[in-house]
């Protein structure tokens, strides 16, 4: 072989060899610092809950009331939505509740007449029956003063007739108060037919007030405007986003562990946090989830070596006290490493004592 195409070769070896020292010493800087089989530790990045604030009815957004990575408390009014159309509406339906308590007050007025006349027709039947009695007793006496020749009976014959006479008064009175009955059962229906209206236009200026009060869009929690997805004057559908918050007492860290380390881990494990951005600082954390089903898991595992390949995600998440201390320090999307104690028994290195304390 030439000379120069051994020298070739040789600079080709050189290069690899060169290649290969690189990525060991990069990979090396980029894989966590480990302590012994008895701290597993893993890469992640912070995390934190997001809320969207949205609107429960279409409409038009009249004013934004926040800017982006401002704070705001729970509670605090963030947006509001334009109402002229349901302020329109509840003006409807509020005069549709006042007439129907006007339809009330008249219905138990016209309960009130109605036994009123129900009232004097049980008088005029008690008067009616009392005349009839009077008349009965007088026919009865002219009859047994005709058997004697006493009377005529032109005179026994006027006072049967005065006798039928008030049975008929009395029969015409008792339909009076069968009417007048009637008539206060009708009131009385009206009565509960307009309370029943009463409540339906109660409940329709309830309904209109809730949707006008749902226009007011707050935050329901301590938080960070995040984004303004929509601006002043835009039109949005029911649902339709208006602001992004993210929960800043709400942060954890996500990581990912081999089977055989994920298996040793509980939910509430300490785990400390060291950031990139802060690596002198120590973080406490503790474990609120961890996966039941692996990452990157194979379609068949058929093999020891395959399931060491396994991989399970892990969530520590910060304590919210914590969180709040420093709540303007905090700051999400920062990249760091989890350490999670595999033995109860074993001390924390000097290097992952916590010195981040609320």
């Amino acid at each position: 072989m030439p000379l120069t195409g051994k020298k070739s070769l040789i600079w080709v070896a050189i290069a690899a060899l060169a290649l290969a020292v690189v990525g060991y010493i990069l990979w090396q800087s980029l894989a966590p610092q480990g302590y012994g089989s008895a701290i597993a530790s893993g890469n992640g990045r912070l995390e934190a809950t997001e809320i969207d604030i949205a609107t429960k009815q279409a409409g038009r957004i009249e004013e934004i009331l926040v800017e982006e990575g401002e704070f705001v408390e729970a509670g605090q009014l963030v947006a509001r939505m334009n109402t002229n159309t349901l302020q329109a509406e509840l003006r409807q339906v509020e005069a549709e509740l006042q007439r129907s308590q006007n339809a009330l007050q008249t219905a138990r007025a016209n309960v009130a007449q109605s036994e009123s006349y129900l009232a004097a027709a049980e008088a005029t039947v008690h008067q009616r029956q009392a005349e009839q009695n009077a008349a009965r007793q007088r026919y009865e006496r002219s009859n047994s003063l005709l058997q004697r020749n006493v009377i005529s009976h032109q005179q026994v014959d006027d006072d049967r007739a005065a006798m039928l006479s008030a049975q008929a008064a009395v029969s015409a009175s008792q339909a009076q108060v069968a009417a007048a009955q009637a008539q206060v059962a009708a009131s009385r229906s009206q009565v509960i037919e307009s309370e029943s209206a009463i409540a339906a236009a109660q409940a329709n200026v309830e309904r209109v007030q809730s949707e006008i009060d749902d226009s007011l869009l707050h935050a329901d929690r301590l938080a960070r405007v995040q984004y303004r997805i929509a601006e002043p004057g835009e039109v949005l559908g029911a649902g339709g986003k208006v602001i992004n918050l993210v929960d800043l007492t709400d942060v954890y860290m996500t990581f990912f562990l081999p089977t055989a380390e994920a298996g040793q881990v509980s939910l509430g494990d300490d785990v400390h946090l060291i950031l990139d951005a802060l690596p002198n600082y120590v973080i406490p954390a503790r474990v609120s989830f961890v996966s039941s089903v692996a990452q990157f898991t194979p379609r068949t595992v058929e093999t020891s070596s395959e399931r060491e390949k396994l991989m399970f995600r892990i969530r520590a998440r910060i304590d919210p006290e914590l969180l709040r201390e420093h709540i303007q320090a905090v700051k999400t999307g920062v990249p760091g490493t989890a350490y999670v104690k595999l033995d109860a028994t074993v001390e924390w290195p000097d290097a992952l004592q916590v010195n981040v304390a609320p």
